[in-house]
């Protein structure tokens, strides 16, 4: 028989991301409806470490879920990747009477969360980044809030970019993965995508279609540029000086993370958080919370460390043939 659990950790780790507060709010009410406690740790794993722990009530939940970033706070956490970091954090756990621990990030996190399941303490990760680069799901908290955030700051460029018939080189976030960007250049309309799984792109054949576009008549040109890309301010630079088209870059940044979540984000959010609470009840552990095909699922830790995730080559293709 698993052993029961009687007190329950959250935390958010890594980057924030619009969300992560209907996750903690839907932890701490579906386990103090079970009976379990739950204690609430600040500033991710660096507060873990440094023992930043609080009791959590209903009540402090109350009024949180519209809310953007995280109630309890975030931090990286360099210890956290050490062994030694990983035992004091398993046994500060012991001390607390921590028995199930609700983690809630990215891969990193997850990998903090692996080590201390092999450390004994029960825990299940829930996927929350804006990038929406976890292989094990189709769904990260935070992505459709971003999204729709950078979508309409889109939005507001593309009409100044039309009223003085520039071109621009719009940056959104994404180091490592392009779907923001993707969905974004989708969303938007934009002439061009460029994405950081691309690796390389061709400034000539830009240059070059911008100048056949304004042959034709077009007034205006919209890049995307994932962050992973980058340098956004010396391509605009080389495009005017090539075209003679006045080209600005605007760099979106840290006001994708912020905002009030949307209700997919709200709702998805809660489910997941509910689930996780499940899942330790029912003696689970080293488990990630997950979305696939319409049902909300759960992988262990190390497969789910293991998927890589790319994005669908047609999706790219169809929006290149909606950019003409």
């Amino acid at each position: 028989m698993a052993k029961q659990i009687r007190t329950i950790g959250v935390l958010t780790s890594g980057g924030d991301a619009p969300g992560m507060n209907a996750a903690i709010r839907a932890v701490v009410r579906t386990a103090l409806g079970n009976g379990v406690k739950v204690r609430g740790i600040r500033r991710g794993y660096s507060g873990l470490l440094n023992e930043d722990i609080i009791d959590m009530t209903a009540r402090d939940v109350s009024d949180t879920i519209q809310r953007g970033g995280t109630i309890l706070q975030t931090a990286r956490c360099l210890e956290m990747c050490t062994e030694e970091g990983q035992q004091k954090a398993a046994a500060i756990c012991k001390k607390y009477e921590i028995d199930g621990l609700v983690v809630i990030g990215g891969d990193g996190s997850f990998k903090g969360a692996r080590a201390l399941s092999n450390l004994g303490v029960n825990t299940i990760g829930i996927p929350g980044t804006i990038d929406m680069d976890i292989a094990c799901t189709e769904y990260t908290i935070g992505f459709d809030t971003a999204v729709n955030t950078a979508m309409e700051a889109i939005d507001k460029v593309r009409d100044t970019s039309t009223s003085h018939e520039r071109c621009s080189v719009v940056e959104v976030m994404g180091r490592d993965a392009g779907y923001l960007a993707l969905w974004c250049g989708i969303a938007n309309g934009a002439e061009k995508i460029l994405l950081p799984e691309e690796h390389d792109y061709n400034e000539e054949q830009i240059i070059q279609d911008i100048t056949e576009n304004r042959k034709r008549g077009k007034k205006h040109y919209i890049i995307i540029n994932a962050e992973g890309v980058g340098d956004s301010a010396n391509l605009a630079r080389k495009i005017e000086e090539a075209t003679g088209m006045e080209t600005r870059a605007t760099i979106l940044g840290y006001m994708q993370r912020g905002g009030s979540p949307t209700a997919k984000d709200r709702v998805y959010a809660s489910i997941m958080g509910a689930k996780a609470v499940q899942l330790l009840m029912e003696g689970k552990t080293n488990r990630v919370v997950g979305y696939k095909h319409g049902e909300y699922v759960d992988f262990d830790i190390d497969e789910a460390l293991d998927m890589q995730k790319a994005i669908p080559a047609y999706q790219y293709d169809i929006a290149k043939g909606l950019s003409i």
